[in-house]
């Protein structure tokens, strides 16, 4: 089946025809989609879009780049909404210090939030980084430490070294259309190295649509593009890329019931 692990449908670019985008996913053959919380502010409506649909599931976090908006959250807050019906994980959270939409201190300490709700309820954090791989590897590290959790380092870009010693973590990495662009070299040698069983494939539409859909607005039903550049760059069949896709997205995501 095609899964798609990370979507942003409650994105005002959807606005207009919201039902028909998930249509046209499913008959893309999209079986699966997470849509993602950007802020707790938006839980409402993500929530939503999820509750309304069989194969949708959401998340609860706020983005790096929101942080700034509830430097007071805590861990019971994230809790009590991650207990609501069809939520599957805690984020998307992290560190983003190439735009630095709000100040790092407050990323860390909402970050740190995060992690300390992925622990208390058992759920994956999806985890946001760019341009800050010293203070993300430190804090996880220092985090598994206390206590092990699941994690998935989405739309991987970072790297080489941040990856490794993630995947000594046991996190899980999912691979984007940045995988297909021209100049995502880089990109790809980090992914032939990523643990074969911790990988999975998204969209993050409207975001970042693959080849040869490049430059349109991103919808789940590309997904098939993102998955067959992965079995390019790890010279698997089509087959086997959806087959092992579709397992590690099942082993992170285990509240969501397999088919």
């Amino acid at each position: 089946m095609l899964i798609d692990s990370h979507v942003n449908l409650h994105a005002p670019q959807f606005d207009e025809d919201r039902q028909a985008v998930i249509d046209r996913a499913r008959a893309a053959g999209v079986e699966r989609m997470i849509t993602i919380c950007d802020r707790v502010s938006s839980f409402e409506a993500v929530q939503a879009i999820a509750a309304a649909h069989p194969d949708i599931w959401c998340t609860v976090g706020t983005h790096p780049h929101e942080a700034k908006e509830n430097p007071q959250l805590d861990a019971e807050m994230l809790q009590a909404l991650a207990a609501r019906d069809k939520v599957v994980g805690i984020g998307e959270t992290g560190l983003d210090y190439h735009y630095d939409f709000s100040p790092r201190d407050v990323q860390r300490t909402v970050f740190q939030v995060h992690i300390d709700a992925a622990r208390q309820t058992g759920l994956p954090l999806v985890v946001h980084t760019r341009d800050a791989d010293d203070d993300m590897i430190q804090m996880l590290e220092d985090a598994q430490s206390k206590g092990n959790f699941k994690l998935l380092l989405h739309c991987y870009t970072s790297g080489a070294e941040l990856a490794r010693r993630a995947a000594a973590l046991g996190a899980w990495f999912s691979v984007s259309g940045i995988a297909t662009f021209k100049a995502a070299d880089e990109v790809r040698a980090v992914i032939r190295d990523m643990p074969a069983d911790r990988i999975i494939v998204e969209t993050d539409c409207p975001y970042l649509a693959p080849m040869p859909m490049r430059g349109r607005r991103n919808e789940p039903a590309f997904i098939s593009h993102v998955l067959a550049k992965l079995a390019e760059v790890r010279g698997w069949s089509l087959k086997e890329a959806e087959a092992r896709t579709g397992d590690a997205f099942f082993d992170l995501f285990d509240r969501i019931p397999r088919p």
